[in-house]
């Protein structure tokens, strides 16, 4: 095959020649002013998450310092309650061992009353019961005696003893009685 060539007709090529819309300097700066922007935006976001990573980390930081503050606080609120739960504890101890006592005396009373006779105790019961009773009268002004008279009044009849054999009261089923080793006594609410 033979081609032909023709020096004064322009060649065809086989792709399609588009025109060029830009040229190649204005693309260039076209491209250079979105690159400018974008890593304008892309500096201007990373300072704003800087700032507000910033101000998180303060923050935490004064979280932190409080969170400190707290356990000191917690630690002098512990040491109170020890304070306040010793001295409930010293004073549940007394008061135990004052109605422990109260208690042996009155069964010791209970115990003596049992030991005497009847007839023994109804006589002592008497004798000690009836009260001496002194009464003065002045003598009327208008019969002219002045005499004080001392009349020993009727003696008043002793109400009998009535003998509780009930037993003291037993413990609050509301509270659990704990004592330790070293004898202190807690005690704890049940719910």
């Amino acid at each position: 095959m033979t081609t032909i060539s023709d020096p004064h007709v322009p060649t065809v090529s086989a792709e399609p020649i588009e025109p060029q819309l830009l040229g190649r300097d204005a693309s260039r700066s076209r491209l250079a002013v979105f690159v400018g922007v974008g890593l304008t935006l892309f500096a201007v976001l990373n300072a704003t998450a800087a700032i507000y990573l910033y101000r998180g980390i303060n923050d935490l930081r004064t979280v932190e310092g409080r969170l400190e503050e707290l356990g000191a606080f917690e630690q002098r609120i512990v040491a109170r309650l020890d304070t306040v739960n010793n001295g409930f504890q010293s004073r549940f101890e007394r008061l135990d061992s004052q109605l422990q006592g109260n208690f042996n005396e009155i069964n010791g009373s209970i115990a003596r009353l049992e030991q005497n006779p009847p007839s023994a105790r109804d006589d002592s019961i008497t004798s000690a019961a009836e009260p001496v009773v002194v009464t003065s009268t002045v003598a009327d002004a208008s019969s002219g005696n002045s005499d004080v008279a001392a009349e020993p009044a009727a003696a008043e009849t002793p109400r009998p003893i009535k003998r509780r054999s009930a037993a003291p009261p037993g413990p609050n089923p509301a509270y659990q009685r704990t004592e330790t080793p070293d004898g202190k006594v807690y005690y704890r609410k049940i719910n």
